[in-house]
């Protein structure tokens, strides 16, 4: 099997398990940008033993088939953190063990101080993070590691949402712009962005149910979704 069929076969059972841990959801939700999805992807609920070695499984086999370089993982707070200390478990057990590091959101003035935990930040780095709206999380990321001396190289996701991103306005509106915060990323700031799944993977298996079954009938939403949000 070629990597890019391997990378696809991945993706397709990453949904198949999203879908049985109610990690991901059909319905109507609103999401930060006030838009109405048709589907909604909570993380969160990887919340047991079982499933987050799972998960982390799947981020350890999607970096290794992508081949994505980086020396170290961080993982930046707060979900982060038991991502990233998964994935670098889940890596080593697969025979690759690397550092890991994380950051506290307020500084500690006792014991070793500081905002960082764990292994020194050096080398090229990789982040580790469940979705990317904004890119927010990640920018302030790289600031982090690059006043460390380290080097921002890659970030790690569950899944590409793959629709366009929205900037704040000088009156507080809110726009669409022609790019999501992945591509923005990619582009702007020059980082490999790794996804294990995206929106692309959630319509091809929804085709592959045929309109039928428990899942396939949501399948015209999220199509009219992505037409009228997605981005190439």
């Amino acid at each position: 099997m070629t990597k890019a069929n391997t990378s696809k076969a991945l993706a397709q059972e990453f949904v198949q398990f999203s879908l049985e841990c109610g990690v991901l959801k059909f319905g109507e939700f609103k999401t930060k940008a006030g838009r109405l999805s048709p589907y909604f992807f909570n993380a969160g609920l990887f919340d047991d033993g079982a499933k987050l070695s799972r998960l982390a499984s799947f981020y350890a086999q999607s970096l290794l088939a992508h081949e994505v370089p980086f020396d170290m993982i961080f993982g930046p707070a707060y979900k982060g953190i038991p991502l990233g200390a998964a994935v670098a478990i889940e890596l080593a057990r697969l025979g690759r063990s690397v550092p890991f590091a994380y950051n506290r959101k307020e500084a500690k003035d006792h014991g070793e101080g500081g905002t960082l935990v764990g292994a020194p930040l050096k080398g090229r780095v990789l982040i580790v993070d469940d979705v990317m709206s904004a890119g927010t999380a990640v920018r302030e990321s790289i600031a982090l590691i690059q006043r460390a001396g380290a080097t921002p190289s890659a970030v790690a996701i569950a899944l590409d949402r793959q629709e366009m991103a929205t900037e704040v306005q000088a009156d507080g509106s809110t726009r669409d712009v022609p790019h999501s915060a992945v591509q923005y990323v990619q582009n702007q700031l020059g980082l490999v962005v790794s996804a294990i799944a995206s929106l692309d993977d959630l319509l091809a298996f929804l085709q592959a149910q045929g309109g039928q079954g428990e899942f396939g009938g949501h399948l015209p939403q999220v199509q009219a979704y992505r037409d009228r949000y997605g981005v190439s």
